[in-house]
Formats: structure tokens, sequence, C-alpha cells
């Protein structure tokens, strides 16, 4: 069982972003069946969107017992389509057979320091035709002291994710997302210097430019936005 305590305090705060949480879903939805394995799973704000009951069963990985107790008590109480198991711990707490159709890395990967290891353990527990699906914070030129305040080791770019892609993984996907909020993240890059969003700020981006971005982000091609997203499919 792990003992490591998440430094973040923004879990409740994202919880209220519906569109850009809708709009990921609309992005990754597709690849997220069978048996599901969810890597740092907090509170369960991504679990709430993603296990929609078509999967076989999902299993919600978090390192930081407080929060995996509270996503625990969540799930018995049924707030969830599948009930998740949920373990206290890393990737290292799961048995070595055990194996997925889908491993997702929301907004966690750039938590992680040795993140190659961590998606090579993680391909260890993929099923032939299976699906590795990281999302991250993009470009480490809008590394913020909120990035810093909430444990972010660095932010992404596609470079970055070919080079740690797993050996026997082929990449299926790898784009940007939310080019109308990279506006907002430079802003607090070179001006605000906020530590922490404010709850009306996140209402701002997710009402406003969540929206322009569903409609903007095709129209560049994906290749702007201060999110990245890569999947990687392990090969029959």
């Amino acid at each position: 069982m792990s003992d490591q305590v998440y430094p973040g305090k923004e879990l409740e705060l994202f919880a209220a972003a519906v569109r850009w949480k809708d709009y990921c879903r609309e992005r990754l939805g597709r690849y997220i069946k069978g048996d599901v394995l969810e890597v740092g799973a907090g509170i369960g704000g991504t679990t709430a969107v993603y296990c929609d009951g078509s999967q076989a069963s999902w299993t919600c990985l978090e390192p930081d017992p407080k929060l995996a107790l509270e996503l625990a008590t969540r799930a018995a109480a049924g707030g969830f389509a599948i009930r998740p198991e949920v373990i206290a711990g890393t990737l290292e707490d799961l048995p070595a057979g055990r194996a997925f159709d889908a491993i997702l890395y929301i907004d966690v990967l750039e938590h992680i320091e040795d993140d190659r290891d961590e998606l090579v353990r993680a391909a260890g527990h993929l099923r032939a035709g299976g699906h590795l699906i990281v999302l991250c914070p993009a470009h480490n030129f809008l590394y913020s002291p909120f990035d810093r305040a909430i444990g972010h080791h660095r932010r992404y770019n596609r470079r970055m994710f070919r080079a740690i892609a797993p050996t026997g993984l082929d990449s299926d996907s790898m784009t940007y997302m939310d080019s109308a909020g990279m506006l907002l993240s430079l802003g607090n890059r070179i001006l605000l210097r906020s530590g922490m969003p404010t709850a009306s700020q996140i209402r701002l981006w997710d009402r406003a430019f969540v929206p322009v971005s569903r409609w903007l982000d095709p129209l560049l091609g994906r290749r702007l936005g201060k999110s990245v997203v890569a999947v990687w499919t392990r090969r029959s």
C-alpha cells in the first residue's frame, strides 16, 4: 500500500469543469472499453465521466490513501455506473499477470517523476489490441506556479511523448486539445502567476473557452492546445 500524499487542492474545483470533461470523453471514449484501469483516480472525477456502464470492469489505482478511501466510500455508495475496484497504491501493487483492455492516465503522468518507466510498467499490463491513453498539460513554456503547487514535474509535447513511448506499442493518435484555453494558460504564466485558479476562473474557462476549442481545434488540425493526448495500442 502506498503512503503518497497528493499535494494538490484542485480536484474539487476541476470536478465542475463539465464541458471540458465531456469534450475529453468525446475524443477518448471509443478507446475505453473492456476491462479498464485508471491510474491516479483521485476522488473519481474521471471515473464518473468515462465509466458509463459499457465497460466490463473498472479498476481505480490511487496512491494517496486518504483519496483512495474517499473514492472507495463513494463507490460503495453506488456513485458510478459500474462499481469500481479501488486499490490504494501504484502499478507496483498490481499482480504481475493482471491485464486490461484500456489503461488511463488523465492528468496524472506529469505527477510521476520517472514517466518512462511508468509507461513501461503500464504496457506490461496491457492486453493485445488494448489501448494506453495519456492526457497531460502541454508545453513547458506554460509551466506556472500552479503546476508547481500541485506537483507537476513537467508539461508535455508530442516530441516528448514519442521519446517515452513503450516498446511494442503503436501510436494510434497524438494531438493537442483546447487551443482557446491555451490563451488563459499563457495569461496565467505571464501575468497572473497564480498558484491556484479560482472557482470563477474555472467556470469562465469551462463555459466560454472550451466550447470555442471544440470548434477551433479541428480547424487548426489539432496542432495547438494547452493539453496533449496520446493513444498507443498494443500490437495484436
